[in-house]
């Protein structure tokens, strides 16, 4: 089955074939074969022209949602070219860490990008990352089906995109393409390199520059009004300033590394290493920022990051630190909010941070949790809180029991009515 998209996938990919792997496409003691089943949709994706050495991405996502990846190369081939038999092709692939590591029941989603390049992610069937991929590109719940009950035989989904030049991928897509570690195309570099001008050399803390990043937004914004959309659209800007700004360092020092026709391989992975744990560290933090800049702008009283007992220190608690401190103040005029961009099992943590509030509350960015998480979550008392426009990732019967963050504001001001 073939659909046909338009969306702003289409300048990372062409399209994309999601298929169960079979015994014999998986490296084992029963298989010498390093191959894909030459399926219809994979000739739809590749066509009928043999394509050698195509080099490829492989990408494996463990039940924690951690990606690894290796580079290789796939070969598209017609095994019976020239004999009078009908067609029969095969899509070989190179012996690599990932093609080592995936098993028969993996999902595999085998992406073509326009540069003609190959993306081949594998995925657990109890990854977290499925439903994530699923609603990237697009299944639906039928095709979704097809595919889980293949087993033993094959059932594959081709996706293709169309281009749109006016499209721009949303911050879910951008969430998921991050923890993919597959880059994408900034926009609006020109009117971005305008505003890095400010800072020519090093960016400032993460405080200041999320404030920054709020007051140069190009588009208006209400923070009281959509305050879910608001956050998504300071996230983004954000982000676009902070990797046009990676790029542009990035441009100044490589040369650096290659001077007098010697590669200085210490000086350059330091180098990157500092550019990688920069991008990894700055999501949180910043987070935190623009939640507390919205919660000033909706006249909540909330104290940041204090002690509450032991060593917790819950990201905001409602209405503030003295109040839960005080023995007489009511409990169930309290609340708290932890915040993390992303879960996989962190979430847990937060259930031994302020002992007096027993239905915690989690603000994360993360999309299209598993539903086996939400439910393990829900029984440790702990409410999600997940921007609106990302409720989309998540199955329909999941996004009935989360709460925007409009909705909890409004929760927070109505523990101020609570009688004590």
């Amino acid at each position: 089955m073939t659909e046909i998209l338009s969306g702003h996938l289409a300048n990372i990919f062409t399209g994309v074939v999601v298929k169960r792997l079979t015994l014999v496409e998986t490296k084992t003691e029963k298989s010498n074969q390093h191959e894909f089943q030459g399926i219809r949709q994979l000739r739809d994706l590749f066509g009928e022209q043999d394509r050698r050495d195509i080099r490829t991405t492989f990408i494996w996502m463990n039940r924690e949602q951690e990606a690894m990846s290796d580079l290789g190369f796939v070969s598209w081939s017609n095994v019976r070219k020239g004999k009078p038999r009908s067609p029969e092709f095969h899509l070989y692939y190179n012996n690599n860490s990932i093609t080592e590591t995936m098993k028969e029941g993996d999902y595999a989603f085998i992406a073509l990008k326009p540069d003609n390049e190959v993306v081949v992610i594998v995925v657990p069937a109890d990854s977290g990352m499925l439903q994530q991929l699923y609603w990237l590109f697009g299944l639906d719940d039928q095709q979704q089906r097809e595919i889980s009950q293949a087993k033993g035989k094959t059932a594959a989904t081709l996706v293709e995109f169309k281009k749109d030049r006016d499209a721009e991928l949303d911050f879910a897509a951008r969430f998921i393409l991050e923890e993919l570690g597959i880059e994408f195309e900034i926009p609006e570099s020109n009117r971005i390199d305008e505003l890095l001008q400010k800072y020519p050399a090093e960016l400032p803390g993460t405080m200041e520059f999320a404030r920054f990043a709020r007051d140069t937004m190009f588009d208006e914004v209400s923070a009281w009004e959509e305050p879910d959309e608001t956050l998504l659209a300071w996230l983004v800007h954000e982000e676009k300033l902070f990797r046009r700004h990676e790029f542009l360092r990035i441009e100044k020092r490589v040369p650096a590394f290659s001077a007098n026709g010697k590669i200085d391989v210490d000086g350059s992975t330091a180098f990157f290493k500092s550019i990688f744990n920069a991008r990894m560290s700055r999501m949180g933090s910043s987070l935190e920022h623009h939640l507390e800049a919205i919660f000033k702008r909706a006249d909540l009283k909330y104290t940041r990051g204090k002690v509450t007992e032991r060593t917790s220190k819950p990201d905001f608690v409602f209405p503030g630190i003295a109040e839960y401190r005080d023995s007489l103040f009511p409990a169930r005029r309290l609340t708290m909010l932890a915040s993390k961009s992303s879960l996989k099992d962190r979430w847990r943590q937060i259930t031994r941070e302020a002992d007096r509030i027993e239905q915690k509350h989690l603000f994360t960015l993360q999309p299209g949790i598993s539903v086996q998480q939400t439910d393990e979550i829900k029984t440790q008392k702990v409410q999600l809180v997940i921007p609106g426009p990302i409720h989309a990732t998540f199955r329909p019967n999941q996004q009935v029991e989360l709460m925007k963050l409009k909705d909890f504001i409004k929760f927070v001001k109505q523990l101020d009515t609570v009688k004590s």
